[in-house]
């Protein structure tokens, strides 16, 4: 008998019928309704701000004692050290350095201020070094052979998770030692070498080979590179200067700042001119500026002591100078505003009291050169932003005195040697994996993709050593998740805790909730959604003042000469104390707020001994009548409401 004929439907509708009315009564009773609350894990905004997907949320949570070590004698601090290395091997130098956009994006911001993020990875990052921590060496070896041309943050980050993976991986640098830009372009007062030195042997002591004083491209061919390995990584950040494009820019005092920081990092550039200009608005021109004002300038200088050609490369300072040494007067100009300058605000801050004169909303139109064909004055003017166009207001002329300028305007690339890896405008260009197209063996990242932030080149060389296992394993490369950060997982958080769920029998079973094959009414989207703070149940945060890092405040009077650490680390206490603060965004919270509310005491705690982050709580459903108080009061907003 067929099912018409028995006048049974499987249809939703009956025939004809294109509206299904009056749904919310068919699910919402009085007080209650057809719905449960169900678990479901959203990626942080931290996290997803951070451009090397730090699990921020996770180790600020292992800081506030809430996720503990499966072994009680390991200290919390090397717990959080392992989880934050996972994205970024460098938490000593970002947390020192990096402008932290995970504090911009914080849900905290609506409360009161945002998490301490920088202050707790320095902290961490710090007694890493201080208790000697190490990596894990690989257990297996897979006999692939990997270069990584670059020794920057990263190039040395890829070679660790390359390295990590069991491929053989050797890592070359041009310059005499490894850091890139964390030793070349950022002075040593804002990251002591020291610890720079500590987190690039971390990650040499798991068998990375590298070759310093190596060019490719010159000292070896791109083709031999192609020939001996099985992939290549290229992470050659971007050393060359732009430079500017206005009358006089070919002036012999005028430098880029990458060449001027990379001077004085290799102590070649001891001392600067007496009235120097610094064209810019970013990180690397208030960099140049600091150094100049601590590096003053010496009245009786010699032709071949000249700090341009120093720069340029032609001489060097002697290491010792019997001249007495004077403050020089460094401007720094930005073609926008003071407050809208792409470097960080306490950055700009710092520079201004060291005695730095900003100026902003200003452009160049043209270097004055005296006889000697040296810049003696340049020609600016007031403008306003077209986007990033300038365009100048007529009738605001005015002129800067200087004896040597510096742009730090933008970079580009050296490519010399690798022609056919340049997409024409001395970069390269990298798919949704890192892969340089049409390149099966090449991959690329950081800044000769695109200069940016050094831990987004350490977020590129993540993806790229993914792409670059999944291809040496011979597998196709999949499509990167919307929200592309290193998540957080139940199922991987269970089975360190030896909770896994049990295997599946592959028999069909009348209802699961009392199976466990599965992680029952919980719902990973943390590839997809991140956690708003309009989801949040904000009411349960108390206003809380931010734990800050105490800051040596350098005057004007000072500087001269002044290579103190600006930044002092916190406190155990102290870190502790911030990571409490942190609202666990999209993910459970532990504050037993659907436990009390729910008024059928139908939500409970998991059993102590199986419990893990994310399985808290559970539902006994025979008891929910789906009154979504549970979801009402999640302050987190891990509790949804579905059928």
């Amino acid at each position: 008998m067929s099912a018409d004929a028995a006048g049974l439907t499987f249809r939703q509708f009956e025939e004809g019928e294109n509206q299904y009315d009056g749904f919310d009564e068919l699910v919402v009773h009085g007080g209650g309704s057809d719905m449960c609350p169900t678990y479901v894990h959203r990626t942080a905004p931290c996290q997803a701000s951070c451009p090397s997907g730090h699990d921020i949320r996770g180790w600020l949570a292992i800081a506030r004692g809430m996720d503990k070590p499966a072994d009680e004698n390991t200290p919390w601090e090397q717990y959080a050290f392992e989880r934050m290395t996972k994205a970024n091997p460098f938490p000593a130098i970002m947390g020192r350095v990096c402008p932290a956009p995970c504090e911009d994006g914080c849900n905290r911001n609506e409360v009161d201020d945002f998490i301490g993020i920088n202050a707790v990875e320095q902290y961490v990052g710090d007694w890493a070094i201080e208790h000697n921590l190490k990596f894990t060496p690989p257990e297996n070896e897979t006999g692939k052979k990997v270069a990584v041309v670059g020794g920057g943050p990263g190039g040395l980050s890829s070679a660790l998770n390359l390295r990590r993976q069991g491929h053989t991986v050797t890592l070359f640098e041009e310059k005499e030692q490894l850091g890139g830009m964390m030793r070349y372009g950022i002075p040593e007062y804002r990251i002591p070498r020291d610890v720079l030195d500590a987190e690039i042997q971390r990650i040499l002591d798991i068998g990375v080979e590298a070759k310093t004083s190596t060019k490719i491209g010159k000292d070896i061919s791109l083709e031999q590179i192609e020939e001996e390995f099985d992939a290549v990584f290229w992470a050659l950040g971007a050393q060359k200067g732009r430079m500017l494009s206005i009358p006089g820019s070919d002036a012999n005092n005028v430098v880029s700042g990458v060449d001027f920081l990379n001077a004085f990092a290799e102590g070649r550039l001891q001392f600067t001119t007496k009235k120097m200009v610094v064209i810019g608005g970013g990180d690397t021109s208030i960099d140049v500026a600091s150094v100049a004002r601590r590096i003053g300038h010496i009245q009786a200088e010699h032709e071949h002591d000249c700090p341009a050609n120093v720069v340029w490369g032609y001489t060097a300072h002697d290491v010792a100078s019997s001249a007495r040494r004077e403050g020089s007067q460094v401007t720094l100009t930005s073609l926008l505003p003071v407050e809208q300058m792409m470097a960080a605000k306490h950055e700009r801050d710092d520079a201004e009291r060291e005695g730095v004169d900003i100026k902003g909303g200003v452009m160049p139109i043209e270097i004055i050169k005296g006889e000697d064909g040296r810049a003696k004055e340049i020609l600016m003017c007031e403008c306003d932003m077209d986007g990033m166009t300038p365009i100048p207001r007529t009738g605001t002329e005015f002129t800067i005195e200087c004896d040597m300028v510096v742009l730090a305007i933008g970079q580009s690339g050296d490519l010399t040697g690798l022609e056919k890896l340049d997409n024409g405008n001395g970069f390269m260009n990298g798919d949704a994996n890192y892969r340089i197209p049409g390149q099966k063996k090449h991959f690329a990242g950081g800044d000769i993709l695109r200069p940016h932030l050094l831990t987004t080149a350490v977020g590129h060389a993540s993806v790229a050593s993914s792409s670059i296992n999944l291809a040496l394993a011979g597998d196709e490369l999949d499509n990167r998740p919307k929200v592309d950060v290193h998540h957080f997982s139940l199922l991987e958080e269970l089975a360190n805790r030896h909770l896994e769920p049990e295997e599946y029998g592959h028999q069909q079973v009348r209802g699961t909730s009392e199976g466990n094959f599965a992680i029952h009414n919980y719902e990973d989207r943390g590839a997809d959604q991140v956690a708003t703070h309009e989801e949040l149940f904000l009411g349960q945060f108390e206003n809380t003042e931010r734990n800050k890092r105490q800051e040596i405040s350098i005057t004007a009077e000072e500087v001269l000469g002044n290579y103190q650490e600006r930044l002092k680390g916190f406190t155990e206490e102290e870190a502790k104390a911030e990571g409490a603060r942190c609202m666990s965004c999209g993910l459970c919270f532990e504050c037993d707020n659907c436990v009390i509310f729910c008024p059928q005491d139908a939500v409970q705690r998991t059993k102590k001994d199986e419990r893990a982050i994310g399985r808290y709580v559970f539902t006994e459903y025979s008891k929910c009548i789906g009154c979504h108080i549970c979801k009402d009061v999640c302050p987190t907003g891990y509790i949804k409401m579905g059928l």
